[in-house]
């Protein structure tokens, strides 16, 4: 979680260098995140934006209310919590120019490390700032609304990408403007003709599942599960397959998983923000165990320095590395 940069955002109105929002404004809050505190007199509706499940649920938990998409216009005020994504960032500034009331001002921040210093550059040549202030090792930068004459150049700059020439993708999903390696070698290296319902945990924008229902016409059903909001709604419009698929915006780690598969296809990750994370992978493993039926196999793949093997041994009667490269190694186990 993001919480020096969830300080330094609300840092321009602590220090009064910009005024409280009214008490019955309305603030849209683009890339929300757990954690935060408003400051004392902030007493203005917050309408949050999140589109990753953990978050989502928990900023839910918290009592506030939260969308996986933008909603409304006419605010009298906006948040963006930069992070890492160039792109990402520059679509939600862009989004809070369309979305903003005219002279309401909008607030920027994010982390040194993240790159916010170049981001406040790049929007200067754009709309003329008011100001910024450095805390909590991270910038504060913030401007008014004054058309969307900005907006569109942000957007213009940050298209959707289409990979290989068929994946719609944008800024901010996993491997965004390429197929990513290890899904890759997971990919060639699985069985054709799979049947029964299948899943793709981890389904990213799609490639996997198109991937597996080109080789594998006869499934009866197939399932995406997918933390990320807007790249499932992308893999929505990638998938073309006999098989008409399911979509499930879902935290597999927190959330149950009804259904039950003959297999299950998987590239889980093992980073939180630049921390490896082992932990969410071996989470998964465990979700997709049970998520199969007796007898039913997992198809994972993982880079070459992670221990999974342990953890397949613990969740799956048996299992083998069935492929690998100079950095990943794709798993077959059985349940």
């Amino acid at each position: 979680m993001a919480a020096e940069p969830l300080k330094t955002l609300f840092y321009p109105f602590e220090a009064e260098a910009l005024p409280l929002p009214r008490k019955d404004g309305c603030v849209l809050f683009l890339g929300a995140e757990p954690g935060f505190r408003s400051p004392g007199g902030f007493d203005a509706g917050l309408h949050l934006v999140q589109g990753f499940r953990p978050h989502f649920r928990a900023l839910q938990a918290a009592g506030y209310t939260v969308t996986p998409r933008a909603e409304g216009s006419g605010f009298d005020a906006a948040l963006v919590l930069a992070g890492r994504h160039r792109g990402q960032n520059e679509l939600r500034i862009a989004e809070a120019l369309e979305r903003v009331a005219p002279g309401g001002p909008i607030v920027v921040a994010g982390g040194k490390d993240d790159g916010i210093d170049s981001l406040r550059k790049r929007i200067n040549i754009l709309v003329a700032l008011e100001g910024h202030l450095p805390k909590h090792h991270g910038v504060a930068f913030w401007f008014r609304q004054a058309g969307t004459g900005a907006a569109e150049a942000l957007r213009a700059a940050n298209p959707d990408l289409v990979v290989e020439g068929r994946f719609r993708t944008a800024p901010g999903m996993f491997s965004f403007d390429r197929v990513d390696a290890g899904s890759k070698l997971l990919a060639e290296s699985l069985p054709d003709g799979l049947t029964g319902n299948l899943a793709d945990f981890c389904a990213g924008w799609g490639y996997l599942a198109a991937e597996v229902a080109e080789r594998s016409p006869n499934l009866s059903g197939l399932d995406l599960y997918e933390a990320d909001f807007e790249a499932l709604e992308a893999a929505r419009l990638n998938f073309c397959g006999a098989v008409e698929p399911r979509f499930f915006w879902a935290d597999l780690l927190t959330e149950t998983v009804e259904r039950r598969y003959d297999a299950i296809v998987m590239n889980p990750p093992f980073h939180s923000g630049r921390a490896a994370e082992p932990g969410i992978g071996a989470g998964m493993i465990h979700a997709a165990s049970r998520a199969l039926k007796p007898g039913g196999r997992l198809l994972m793949v993982a880079n070459r320095q992670l221990p999974y093997e342990q953890v397949l041994a613990a969740a799956f009667s048996s299992h083998a590395e069935i492929a690998r490269d100079g950095m990943f190694k794709v798993f077959s186990a059985r349940r």
